[in-house]
């Protein structure tokens, strides 16, 4: 059976792996089964193995399997959607390697929905096809559960559960590692190669569909240990998460309006194709920006989600999780149109890889919705997202490992040494109030981006924001808990009483999402243009100048590739 603890890691092997897999969603479980069985693994998540964004993926996943279906053109249509920043090498690699990975989950168990003993294929906006599989309206709950069994069987993975990482451990210009907090003790796990799979950073807005733990993790640890990320400023923003007042962000499938449901207003009017001839199967970003003007036109706070035109059966049958959760809230979408609202949702932008998953720190691999692998441009088109987590981790089968050499098992195997508590200047206050301090932090943060870098951004709000987050950043760099980052390789610390496990995660997430909300909004205010999910209200139009990606590395932001004057 798989180990689910860090009972092990006093011994140099015990702390010491092939491949250090950061991350429990579909990206990292599928990345780990990937890696040949004979590496030895740590996986470390901060929840559980089934909580994730992936898991709460509701749409499906694409594929052109179908018979009136070619991987040309889901290429095609995954270009249009890009808005001219999709990588096409990394986009024929996505959908040329679809129907392998789709096989694969069907052979470990994936129920997908059929019709007639055949694989069903369903219409989302912006494809061409039906090319998207679903299992009812839980595609991302079926996959994750599947990919989570399947590592629990694997004697090579160790399962981390309830494990923070802080840091990246790098030495000599290449990745040995992380730093990882895990029942009370903060220690070095040392690794041939490391692979981050955190997913998103939605937590960074106040509105968003993303689980709690999308907080930006892997790409503010990339950023912190010198790695080139991209596209930052790309967030999407999906049209339809529930609104009712009370009721947590739940994200309405875009297979919704695929199926025929109608966006209205009050009045009962489409006003949809005032902004885009497709209507509610515009792209994401151009559905979103029509709410949120409409919005603005009418001064109501939400739209309404009409179900109605979709037949009763066809709509219990495809949606029993959304109608499950909408009836919770007293909305029967038999009846009643749904409240709806934009929220952050999918973070085109992120770690910089190849089409290895390598990144350009040696030793350094990043998978999933941490990563730019250059497939989704500056608009993710709908379902690509749980496949590019297949694709791309199945890449990491052919790691460059030496068979004998775990991490740097010189490095770990003396006696491992505690810090003098007497250099870490614990405040007295307790973890409740703590918590409570950094849980106004982290609203105060993500009001902010909310008003100043979400679904329309101006160079004014821009600037304004980035003044009163470097103020927060000064004030957080200088805080005593930040001599846990300076633990030294070979070091273990048992944390204080005042110091636990949630209050570690809160801690280490909030420093995060500092991080993060810098880079967007920096990135924002780079890119004088609109395109994708960046629209600017000063700069309302796409500029061929910009056609090219924003690449961060440092504190400095470049065009790639540059644009002459």
């Amino acid at each position: 059976m798989t180990q689910s603890d860090l009972s092990s890691l006093a011994s140099p092997q015990g702390n010491s792996f092939d491949v250090l897999v950061i991350g429990g969603g579909a990206a990292g479980l599928y990345a780990a089964l990937s890696i040949p069985p004979r590496w030895r693994i740590g996986l470390v998540t901060k929840d559980t193995l089934s909580i994730s964004a992936s898991d709460w993926a509701q749409g499906g996943i694409a594929a052109a399997i179908g018979v009136d279906d070619a991987v040309s053109l889901h290429v095609a249509d995954t270009l249009v959607a890009g808005a001219g920043l999709c990588d096409a090498p990394a986009v024929e690699h996505l959908a040329s390697k679809a129907a392998p990975c789709i096989q694969r989950l069907v052979e470990l168990g994936v129920a997908f929905d059929r019709t007639e003993g055949q694989l069903a294929m369903t219409l989302e906006a912006a494809h061409s096809r039906r090319r998207v599989l679903h299992a009812a309206d839980t595609t991302g709950r079926a996959i994750v559960s599947i990919l989570a069994e399947a590592v629990l069987q694997r004697p090579n993975i160790t399962v981390l559960e309830s494990a923070f990482a802080l840091d990246l451990w790098m030495a000599e210009g290449r990745c040995r590692g992380a730093l990882v907090a895990h029942r009370q003790r903060l220690q070095w796990l040392s690794a041939q190669a490391t692979v981050l799979a955190t997913g998103g950073g939605g937590q960074v807005y106040a509105q968003t569909t993303n689980p709690a733990a999308s907080t930006g993790d892997g790409v503010a640890m990339a950023w912190r240990a010198g790695a080139q990320l991209r596209d930052l400023e790309f967030v999407q923003f999906h049209p339809t998460s529930l609104a009712e007042p009370g009721a947590p962000p739940f994200l309405i499938s875009e297979a919704v309006r695929g199926e025929g449901a109608h966006l209205v207003d009050r009045q009962g009017y489409r006003f949809a194709f005032d902004y885009h001839p497709d209507g509610e199967l515009a792209p994401r970003d151009v559905v979103s920006r029509a709410i949120f003007h409409h919005l603005q036109k009418t001064g109501d706070s939400r739209v309404w989600l009409d179900m109605r035109p979709i037949p009763p059966d066809r709509l219990q049958y495809r949606f029993p999780n959304i109608l499950r959760v909408c009836r919770t809230w007293g909305i029967d979408p038999l009846t009643d149109p749904v409240p709806v609202s934009p929220a952050a949702h999918y973070w085109m932008g992120g770690i910089t890889t190849d089409l290895s998953s390598q990144t350009t720190i040696p030793g350094l691999y990043a998978v999933g919705e941490n990563a730019s692998t250059g497939v989704h441009g500056a608009n993710r088109l709908a379902s690509n997202s749980l496949l590019e987590c297949l694709v791309y981790g199945a890449e990491l089968a052919k790691l460059p490992l030496k068979s004998g050499k775990s991490g740097d098992q010189q490095t770990l195997t003396g006696e491992a040494s505690a810090l003098d508590e007497a250099t870490l200047p614990w405040p007295q206050n307790t973890a409740v109030d703590a918590l409570a301090t950094i849980h106004q932090q982290r609203e105060q943060l993500t009001q902010l981006m909310w008003d100043a870098a979400a679904i329309s951004r101006e160079q004014g709000r821009l600037e304004g924001a980035i003044a009163d987050l470097s103020q927060w950043r000064t004030d957080w760099q200088q805080h005593p808990w930040q001599s846990l980052h300076q633990l030294s390789p070979g070091q273990t610390y048992a944390l204080p009483d005042t110091l636990d496990w949630p209050l570690v995660r809160a801690w280490g997430e909030l420093g995060n999402l500092y991080d993060i909300a810098w880079l967007i909004l920096t990135s924002a205010a780079f890119r004088t243009e609109s395109r994708g999910g960046h629209f600017r209200q000063d700069y309302p139009q796409p500029s061929p100048r910009w056609q090219v990606h924003t690449v961060v590395e440092g504190d400095r932001w470049e065009q790639s590739p540059p644009v002459e004057e």
